[in-house]
């Protein structure tokens, strides 16, 4: 079975990108065009060499890009395929700003395997892991437990994004019949009983409609059937969704793909073992520990909202992973 992972890459400083953004930027876009959205760590050489040595049955790599490449990318690289917005992208939607517009076209990708993997570029895989930890039988592999969402304080884009994504579920799937065929996938012993015990008190408190899943922020396993279905079942809001230059408190994003795998039981239950944290001083070293000691499977390194000495943490993190990955991969000139 091939499987292709796909990565979507900005590169927030270049003047042309910017100019182009300019134009279409809206007054208030608050945290869809914060800096920390757009910042470039220096660490994606070190995202291509974790997938060469620790995913090398990778098929290809799609690097999604508004036009721009990073100077050390290798163009002739065997599994490298660099896709430009227009190359994927119905014209209508472009130019786009909004990740929620690329993700939701990502399936258009030309050559795209029907099995793929979608990772954020800050998103590691720091230990080997083969094909059956995202597919078994054919099946993207996940963590189909329930987690009731819950929103305090001021909401971000994201959250209203999880909110719409978990409307289209319920609006789509009932919950008494996927538990009735499909249970064992809802209460496998992977998730161990603490969680499996949740999800019947969940299932007898609010046994009509699915209260959340676990929000993950991991590499997601996907087929392009998946993006297909919900294409045809939810057109108008995928199109307003991609209309949107910026990300909307109205918009979709690529959860409500990943948890209509779960809801119609197209999945195979997993537990994805990550670390997700925002780097500050205070947790850098912390942050270093688990990539040197390769003591999780995945670490995404969100980048903080606040203000930080940037190069000094990107130096470090940089340093961490070379202490893993010394050797250049095949995707570096």
């Amino acid at each position: 079975m091939d499987i292709d992972i796909v990565i979507l890459w900005v590169d927030g400083s270049d003047p042309a990108w910017l100019e182009e953004k300019r134009k279409y930027l809206p007054p208030a876009a608050k945290d869809s065009d914060s800096a920390n959205r757009y910042r470039d760590w220096g660490l994606l050489p070190c995202w291509f060499r974790c997938i060469e040595k620790n995913a090398p049955w990778v098929r290809k790599v799609h690097f999604v890009t508004w036009g721009h490449v990073p100077a050390f990318l290798n163009l002739n690289a065997p599994k490298l395929n660099v896709v430009k917005h227009t190359d994927f992208i119905p014209a209508e939607y472009l130019p786009t700003f909004s990740s929620h517009a690329i993700e939701m076209n990502i399936h258009r990708i030309p050559d795209l395997a029907e099995h793929f993997i979608y990772f954020n570029d800050d998103m590691f895989l720091l230990r080997p892991m083969g094909e059956e930890n995202f597919f078994r039988g054919g099946l993207p592999c996940t963590c189909g437990r329930e987690v009731p969402w819950v929103f305090r304080g001021e909401v971000g884009i994201w959250s209203h994004a999880a909110a719409n994504d978990l409307g289209v579920i319920n609006a789509h799937f009932s919950k008494k019949e996927a538990i009735r065929h499909r249970g064992s996938k809802f209460y496998s012993k992977c998730y161990g009983w603490k969680n499996n015990l949740r999800t019947f008190v969940l299932n007898t408190l609010f046994p009509d409609h699915f209260t959340g899943f676990r929000n993950l922020h991991a590499p997601a396993a996907y087929r392009k059937q998946t993006f297909e279905e919900v294409w045809a079942a939810e057109p108008e809001l995928l199109d307003s969704t991609c209309r949107d230059k910026f990300r909307q408190a109205s918009n979709v994003n690529q959860w409500v793909c990943l948890w209509w795998q779960v809801a119609s039981g197209n999945f195979e239950p997993a537990i994805v073992d990550n670390v997700v944290d925002s780097v500050t001083a205070d947790n850098l070293e912390k942050m270093c520990s688990i990539i040197e000691g390769q003591t999780h499977d995945f670490v995404c390194i969100n980048d903080p909202e606040s203000d930080v000495d940037f190069d000094a943490l990107s130096a470090r993190l940089k340093e961490a992973f070379e202490t893993i990955l010394p050797k250049k991969s095949s995707f570096e000139i």
